[in-house]
């Protein structure tokens, strides 16, 4: 089967590859001429574990292309997904321009019976707007068919999630489209992996309602380990005993800066939109987002413990992205985090294996040095600051990095050292949830 991929961020490169490697014949269009040219020299825009050899060997095999030919790529597909961004506008409404733009370019090429799967994250009612502007444009007679496909792909583990997901949505008032996107996926049924066919209105709701719910499990988390600090509880392990209620389960249930990326904080304010503009607020997950924007606060106030006055102090950052496995700086509590260093007078120096060009751009001209080690970060710092848990951050030569350190203290957002141990090498200790460990004596 012939399928056109509309977008090739990180949603429709990923899907765009992982259908070729079910066997399809897939053509990804983006509009950007720079991207596409990049791809069709063998360069990915974006740092995800596996994705290089996946797009490699389906493009080698001729199951996958790349061109900026929108029509030609339509008029040879039955199928076409669209993955274009609906990145937040600002107002808490995601900006739906680029998916409009696609939908009138697509009621202009058109000419036969076409099957149009939205993978973008979009507010209930979109997908029969999209139908709607498609269909008015189209030459008396012709039809399409809409089907909600929204993503759940979690950056650093996107083929996974693909190839192994926990479940496939698909939304559609029409039985003969949804026929046919069932036999897209047939590999999966293979494997048992449950189907959830439902209208299109529930499809676009299941995606918004599953990311506030992480969140709210983020933010929770969050809010417990304020509670443990005051009070001298540990976290992880109230965590770890809350997830062995299989009622509640352990995921999501870490404690850190605060949750970021491409898709929780714009699908959480959306969401809270969406209550707002039918009448029934989730005050819940209003609750959590702001707890989220507070959290990355309290990480600073962090810092003011550990050093008073932040003005003139230089601070090491460890981790820039959002989350590991990933290059993507979108919405990282690092960017908040840092901006707020910056605007109290320190001077920061900046570390991360694949996040730095993105982190420089979404901190434009603010003055940052940045690093090529985690040492080089460390090296007259007066404070070593862990945001994102990248594994080679588990495994520092602890001693090497106080004796660089002006001051021996370690703000670890992420938990992933031990208290009592850190005190024994002797740093003073700053953990989320677990209070201050100061240097043995």
């Amino acid at each position: 089967m012939n399928i056109t991929m509309v977008g090739t961020g990180y949603v429709g490169l990923v899907s765009g590859a992982g259908l070729a490697d079910f066997g399809m014949h897939v053509m990804c269009v983006d509009k950007d001429a720079e991207r596409i040219d990049k791809l069709n020299a063998g360069e990915i825009p974006f740092y995800e574990p596996g994705l290089e050899e996946l797009v490699s060997r389906n493009v080698k095999n001729g199951r996958l292309s790349f061109s900026t030919d929108l029509k030609t790529a339509v008029n040879r597909s039955l199928v076409i997904f669209i993955a274009v961004g609906t990145p937040d506008d600002g107002s808490g409404q995601p900006d739906l321009s680029q998916l409009y733009e696609v939908g009138e370019e697509l009621g202009e090429i058109i000419d036969d019976y076409k099957v149009l799967v939205i993978k973008s994250t979009v507010p209930v009612g979109t997908n029969r707007r999209i139908k709607e502007m498609i269909q008015v444009k189209l030459k008396k007679g012709l039809k399409v068919n809409i089907v909600s496909n929204p993503e759940f792909l979690r950056e650093g583990s996107a083929i996974e999630d693909f190839m192994r997901p926990n479940r496939v949505v698909l939304g559609s008032n029409s039985q003969k489209a949804l026929a046919i996107v069932k036999d897209i996926y047939r590999g999966l049924y293979l494997i048992e992996t449950p189907f959830v066919v439902t209208n299109l209105e529930t499809a676009e709701l299941i995606k918004y309602a599953s990311n506030a719910f992480l969140a709210t499990k983020i933010s929770f988390i969050n809010e417990v380990a304020s509670i443990c600090e005051k009070i001298g509880a540990d976290v992880h392990q109230v965590a770890k005993a809350m997830g062995l209620d299989k009622r509640i389960g352990p995921k999501f249930l870490h404690p850190g800066p605060g949750y970021g990326g491409s898709c929780f904080p714009k699908d959480t304010l959306a969401f809270a939109h969406l209550g707002k503009t039918v009448g029934s607020p989730v005050s819940i997950v209003e609750a959590v987002i702001e707890v989220n924007r507070a959290q990355r606060l309290r990480m600073v106030t962090k810092a003011e413990d550990a050093l008073g006055s932040l003005q003139g102090k230089t601070i090491g950052i460890l981790g820039l992205t959002f989350k590991p496995n990933t290059s993507d700086v979108r919405e990282s509590p690092a960017i908040d985090i840092a901006s707020t260093l910056l605007s109290k007078g320190a001077a920061i120096k900046a570390y991360d294996p694949e996040g730095m060009e993105e982190f420089k751009k979404a901190m434009g001209d603010e003055k940052i040095s940045y690093s090529s080690t985690p040492y080089d970060v460390a090296k007259g710092a007066e404070a070593l600051v862990i945001i994102t848990e990248w594994n080679e951050f588990r495994s520092l030569e602890l001693k090497k990095i106080k004796s660089l350190l002006a001051n021996p203290v370690i703000l670890d957002l992420r938990n992933i050292y031990e208290p009592e141990i850190m005190a024994e090498l002797g740093f003073t200790y700053f953990g989320v949830g677990r209070g201050i460990t100061k240097a043995a004596q």
